[in-house]
């Protein structure tokens, strides 16, 4: 029988929310450098296992969603808010439905803001939500950290990024996704990444196969 109690590329739908310019320079909870290479990272899984992903942005006009994440989606047009609650605009909540998946992955900027609120508003609605922690951040550490906390306790599942990725993936024997997630440890895992280069080059073998 599946079990259906883990993440699956077929059973969620992945909301980055308001990963821009203005949000990420005055981050102070975590480096912006990493939070921007956890957030590439989750968007090109879910291109890699095709899982639906929703970017959100607001007041656009005076702030992009930065380049990384929207060059693996060239083709989305963010939605665009005035709403601090993305969860309050209707095209978000619409896209949730459409997708027809009770459970959510939410990220965003800032932590105690912009990624609270609508999952908070999420799992009033009924909706089983998980939290990239890891790409996410707020303004101090104690604005995410509390933020976090909060939304623990009202009922949201804390993830982060390289577990996201290893729970889609979960066994290598999956072929036609495991040479894409080892490029992907490659280029966004860090240290992880690094030793993968240095065993493939140990072993003989081409980059991104094991």
């Amino acid at each position: 029988m599946k079990n259906n109690s883990l993440l699956s590329p077929e059973n969620h739908s992945l909301l980055l929310i308001d990963h821009q310019y203005l949000q990420l320079l005055t981050l102070r909870s975590h480096d912006a450098a990493t939070v921007i290479n956890n957030t590439t990272a989750v968007a090109k899984a879910a291109k890699i296992f095709d899982v639906p992903l929703l970017l959100t942005s607001a007041f656009a006009e005076r702030q992009e969603i930065v380049k990384e994440v929207k060059d693996v989606y060239p083709e989305q047009v963010p939605i665009d808010r005035t709403t601090l609650n993305s969860w309050e605009d209707e095209r978000v909540t619409d896209w949730v439905k459409e997708q027809g998946h009770k459970r959510l992955v939410m990220a965003g900027l800032w932590t105690e803001v912009c990624l609270t609120m609508p999952v908070i508003s999420a799992l009033a609605d009924g909706y089983e939500v998980y939290i990239l922690t890891d790409a996410s951040g707020g303004a101090s550490q104690e604005a995410h950290d509390m933020a976090v906390q909060r939304m623990i306790q009202a009922g949201a599942i804390p993830i982060t990024t390289w577990a996201y990725v290893s729970e889609l993936q979960r066994d290598w024997a999956r072929e036609a996704t495991a040479g894409p997630v080892m490029q992907l440890f490659e280029e966004h895992g860090g240290g992880f990444g690094q030793g993968l280069r240095w065993e493939w080059q140990l072993l003989g073998l081409k980059e991104g196969t094991r």
